[in-house]
C-alpha cells in the first residue's frame, strides 16, 4: 500500500476541477503538494485551498503542451520539495464539435494538450522513480478513451492515446517498483465541462441524455484510493466500469442506440 504522508505529490491541471480536488485529497492524507497549471492567478487561489487541507504547497505556471516549460517547472518543484513520489496528470482540454466543422488546429491542440501534456511530465519524473525503485504515476484519460463518442473526433483519439501509453507503461515500470494507473472519468462537474458544453453538438447532448455529472471530489477520492492500493484501471462510477468491461461486446447495441438518438435529434424528436 502506498504511503502518502510525507510524499511529494505533483498534480498537473491542479488549479481547478479533478486536479484541484485530487490535490486537496492528497493534502488531507499528509502529502506535500505541487501544482502545475497555466494561469498564475488561478494557481494562487488553488494553493490557498490546498493549504487549508493542511499541506505545504508549491506552484509553477506552465503549459503542459510545452515540453521545455513543464520539464523546467518540474525541475524547480523537485529541487525545492524533493523527488516526485506521486504524479497525477490531470491537465486536459475537450473541444467537441462536428468533424466537418472543426478546424485542423482543434485536432492538433487536443493531441498536444491531452496526449503530449500527459507524456511530457511522465517523461520528466519516471527516470528518478525508476532509480529509487518507487513512485506512482496516474494519468487521467476519459470514458471517451474507452469508446469513441459522437462529436468527439478530436478529443477521443487523444484520450485513446493516453490509455495506450499508460497500458504499455504499466508493464514496463512495474518491474522497477513504480505503480502506474489510468483514470476513466465520465462527465464531471468542472469548469472544463461548462466550457465543453458550449460547443457540444445537439446529437452529443442527446446521447448523454440526462446523466448527472459526477463531482470532482468523488473522482478525486477514487483516484487517491487507487494510488494507495496501487490499482491500474480506475473507474469513478459503475457505468464506466461496465462500459470498460462489456463495451466491445455490447458495441453493436450501443451503435444502434447512438444511430437512433442521432436520427431523433435531427428529426426534432
Amino acid at each position: 500500500m502506498t504511503r502518502l504522508k510525507g510524499a511529494h505529490a505533483v498534480v498537473t491541471g491542479g488549479s481547478s476541477g479533478i486536479g484541484l480536488a485530487t490535490a486537496v485529497q492528497l493534502a488531507a492524507r499528509g502529502a506535500a503538494v505541487s501544482l502545475i497549471a497555466r494561469d498564475p492567478d488561478r494557481l494562487a487561489a488553488a494553493a490557498r485551498r490546498v493549504e487549508a487541507a493542511g499541506a505545504t504547497v508549491r506552484t509553477a505556471a506552465a503549459d503542459v503542451a510545452d515540453q521545455a516549460a513543464v520539464t523546467g517547472a518540474l525541475r524547480r518543484l523537485t529541487s525545492d520539495a524533493g523527488p516526485c513520489d506521486v504524479l497525477v496528470t490531470s491537465a486536459g482540454q475537450a473541444r467537441p464539435g462536428h468533424f466537418l466543422d472543426l478546424d485542423d488546429e482543434v485536432f492538433r491542440r487536443m493531441i498536444e494538450v491531452d496526449y503530449f501534456g500527459t507524456l511530457h511530465p511522465i517523461r520528466a519524473v519516471a527516470p528518478t522513480m525508476v532509480e529509487r525503485g518507487r513512485g506512482s504515476i496516474i494519468a487521467v484519460s476519459s470514458a471517451a478513451g474507452l469508446l469513441g463518442i459522437y462529436g468527439y473526433t478530436a478529443y477521443s483519439p487523444a484520450k485513446f492515446a493516453v490509455r495506450g501509453l499508460v497500458q504499455a507503461l504499466r508493464d514496463e515500470l512495474r518491474p522497477h517498483g513504480v505503480h502506474v494507473g489510468c483514470v476513466f472519468p465520465p462527465d464531471v462537474d468542472t469548469p472544463q465541462l461548462a466550457e465543453e458544453n458550449r460547443w457540444k453538438p445537439a446529437e452529443t447532448a442527446a446521447i448523454g441524455g440526462s446523466i448527472k455529472p459526477l463531482t470532482a471530489d468523488r473522482v478525486a477520492r477514487v483516484i487517491v484510493r487507487a494510488i494507495e492500493r496501487k490499482r491500474f484501471a480506475i473507474y469513478p462510477d459503475a457505468a464506466t466500469a461496465l462500459l470498460a468491461g462489456f463495451g466491445p461486446i455490447a458495441a453493436p447495441l450501443l451503435r444502434r442506440m447512438v444511430d437512433r438518438k442521432v436520427r431523433n435529434t435531427r428529426a426534432g424528436g
